[in-house]
């Protein structure tokens, strides 16, 4: 892991962007139903991530509220992504996110200096007053404010595509 931040880095990170959040620890979570079984009392917006890759290489990190469903097919034109969506597999999430699986989340463009991923952004998780997520390492939930999350993101050269995936993706249109 040459190069790659641990969450110590991202806390300085965020504090040298005055941006406040809380961690909480916890045992491992590696899925959502993990995460919904064990987190507590954890106020706010919880979400999921995929990493994600089309044909010709090129790479999405992808972060929605918990509970909204993702229409690969849908999101692959609104994107522009050639051929199928896939999720990338454990070797390019290390490389490119610094992380392994079930420790994704937007946190991780921190481990993207090379700008390759393309952060997405569900857009209804900008109502919420606080998002989960984990710190890159899946035994620690991190709550930050939607507003210092878009702060992080774009303080790292990821100002996200945003897409709202509370209702059904119209293609047509764009939806961004």
């Amino acid at each position: 892991m040459n190069g790659t931040k641990k969450d110590q880095n991202l806390f300085k990170r965020l504090k040298e962007l005055g941006i406040s959040t809380t961690t909480a620890e916890h045992a491992p979570l590696h899925t959502v139903e993990e995460s919904q079984a064990l987190r507590g009392e954890l106020k706010g917006a919880h979400i999921k991530n995929l990493f994600l890759r089309d044909k010709k290489k090129n790479m999405w990190l992808l972060t929605v509220e918990e509970n909204n469903n993702v229409d690969l097919k849908g999101l692959r034109k609104i994107i522009g992504a050639k051929g199928n969506l896939s999720f990338g597999n454990t070797d390019l999430l290390m490389d490119k996110m610094g992380v392994t699986p079930g420790s994704v989340s937007p946190f991780c463009v921190i481990n993207d200096t090379e700008g390759e991923v393309i952060m997405i952004l569900d857009k209804s998780l900008l109502e919420a007053a606080v998002i989960n997520a984990h710190p890159l390492r899946n035994d620690r939930t991190t709550a930050i404010s939607s507003n210092d999350l878009m702060t992080f993101l774009k303080s790292e050269n990821h100002d996200p595509i945003l897409i709202d995936f509370s209702k059904p993706l119209n293609i047509d249109e764009g939806q961004t």
